[in-house]
C-alpha cells in the first residue's frame, strides 16, 4: 500500500513538474496572434456591416430616428476597430504596400474638400454636379493633394453623419435635412456619397479579415512562420503606444487646444477611441480579447515569452497596460474641451501621456529581453 501511494505521489510530482517547465514557443505566439487579429477583424466587419444597413435604411428613406440609428451604428462599430490599430505599423495588409488604412481611418479631414461649410455653402465635390459620386472616383480623390483631403473612410462617414461640431459640449446639429430633396441643394448626390463610402469601409474591412482568415494561403500563413514575427507584433503595440496615441493622437491636440487635431471630432468620440487603441495594445500584448459576442479568446502571449526570461519585465509591462486602459477610460468627454489649459480634464490626458510614454520604454526593454536591439516607438516616415 505504502510502495502503491510513493508511486501515486511520485507521478503527480511529475506531472507537476513537467507543466512548470512548459515553455511557450515563439510559433505558438504567432499562431495565436493571427486567431486574435482575424478575431477582431471579424468583429469590426461585423459591426460595419450593422453600420451598412442602417445606412442604407437611411439613404432610402431619410428620417431623424434613421439618422440617429446610423450614428449608434458608427459609435459601436468604432468601439471594436480601435483595437485593430495594434496591428499596424509593420507593413501588414493595413498599412502595408497598397494597404486600405488611408483610406480607412485618415484624419484630420477637410470638411470643405467633401461638402458645404458654414461660410462656403457651395464647397466641396459633392456640390459639384460634374464629378462621378462612384467608387473608383473616390478612391482617387481620397488625400489627393493633401492629407486633409479625406473623401473615405471612418472620418468621412462621421462627418456626414454628425456635421460640422460647432458646439463646445455636443456633437454638431443634426444635418438630416441635408439629405432631403428640397431642403438642401445636392441631397440625392450626399444620400449616394454617403452609401458609397460605408459600402467601401464595410469592402476594405472583409478584404483585411481575408488576409487574416485561417487555413488559407495569405498574409496570416506567412506571419506565423516569420522570424521577425515577434518584433514586428512588439512594434505594432510600440509605435501605436508612443509615436502614434501618446504622440499624433494627445500630445499634437494638447499643444493646440483645437478640435480640428481631434481624432473623431464631428462625433465627440475620441475618448473612446483612446480606450479602444488602448485596449488593443493590452490585447496583443496579453494574448487575450474578449469577441463581440462575449466570449474571450487567450493563448500564448508576448507576456508569455518575456516572463519566462524577465519576470520583472513582463510584470512592469503588464501593470502599465493596465495602467494606459484605466487612465484612458477617465478622460471626459469632448476631448476638444478637456485638453484646454483651463479644464480640469487636461490633467488626466497629461496623466495619459506620462504612462504611455513609460509604457513604450517597458516595451523597449521587453523587447530586449527577448533579444531584439532596437525597437522602433515612433512614427514611420
Amino acid at each position: 500500500m505504502v510502495r502503491k501511494l510513493l508511486i501515486a505521489l511520485l507521478a503527480v510530482a511529475s506531472i507537476g513538474t513537467a507543466h512548470a517547465q512548459k515553455v511557450v514557443t515563439t510559433e505558438a505566439v504567432l499562431t495565436h496572434y493571427g486567431a486574435l487579429v482575424h478575431a477582431n477583424y471579424e468583429d469590426s466587419l461585423a459591426a460595419a456591416k450593422k453600420l451598412q444597413q442602417a445606412v442604407h435604411a437611411f439613404v432610402a428613406a431619410p428620417s431623424e430616428a434613421g439618422l440617429e440609428a446610423a450614428r449608434k451604428a458608427w459609435l459601436e462599430a468604432r468601439e471594436w476597430y480601435g483595437q485593430t490599430e495594434a496591428f499596424r505599423f509593420y507593413g501588414g495588409p493595413i498599412d502595408g504596400e497598397d494597404g486600405p488604412e488611408g483610406r480607412i481611418n485618415a484624419w484630420p479631414m477637410d470638411e470643405a474638400y467633401v461638402d458645404f461649410v458654414d461660410g462656403q455653402p457651395d464647397a466641396g465635390f459633392i456640390n459639384d454636379r460634374s464629378v462621378p459620386i462612384d467608387r473608383d472616383t473616390l478612391i482617387g480623390l481620397n488625400e489627393k493633394d493633401g492629407e486633409e483631403n479625406i473623401s473615405t473612410g471612418w472620418h468621412a462617414i462621421e462627418f456626414l453623419s454628425w456635421g460640422q461640431d460647432r458646439s463646445a459640449d455636443r456633437p454638431g446639429p443634426p444635418p438630416f435635412p441635408d439629405f432631403v430633396d428640397g431642403k438642401a441643394p445636392n441631397a440625392d448626390r450626399r444620400r449616394e456619397y454617403l452609401k458609397v463610402i460605408t459600402d467601401l469601409l464595410v469592402d476594405d474591412l472583409a478584404g483585411l479579415t481575408e488576409a487574416w482568415a485561417p487555413n488559407a494561403r495569405n498574409y496570416r500563413a506567412r506571419f506565423v512562420k516569420d522570424e521577425a514575427g515577434i518584433g514586428k507584433m512588439l512594434s505594432g503595440i510600440g509605435v501605436l503606444t508612443r509615436g502614434e496615441l501618446a504622440g499624433e493622437r494627445i500630445e499634437v491636440a494638447l499643444d493646440s487646444q483645437s478640435q480640428e487635431d481631434e481624432h473623431s471630432c464631428f462625433s465627440d468620440n475620441t475618448h473612446r477611441d483612446i480606450v479602444a487603441n488602448a485596449l488593443g495594445i493590452r490585447n496583443v500584448w496579453r494574448g487575450e480579447y474578449r469577441r463581440l459576442d462575449g466570449s474571450v479568446l487567450k493563448g500564448p502571449s508576448l507576456r508569455d515569452l518575456v516572463a519566462a526570461k524577465n519576470k520583472a519585465v513582463a510584470e512592469k509591462v503588464d501593470r502599465l497596460t493596465d495602467a494606459t486602459v484605466k487612465a484612458a477610460e477617465e478622460i471626459p468627454a469632448p476631448f476638444d474641451q478637456a485638453v484646454l489649459i483651463d479644464n480640469s480634464g487636461r490633467k488626466k490626458i497629461e496623466a495619459m501621456v506620462q504612462l504611455l510614454k513609460e509604457q513604450a520604454v517597458a516595451l523597449v526593454e521587453a523587447a530586449q529581453v527577448l533579444g531584439i536591439k532596437r525597437l522602433n516607438t515612433s512614427l514611420p516616415e
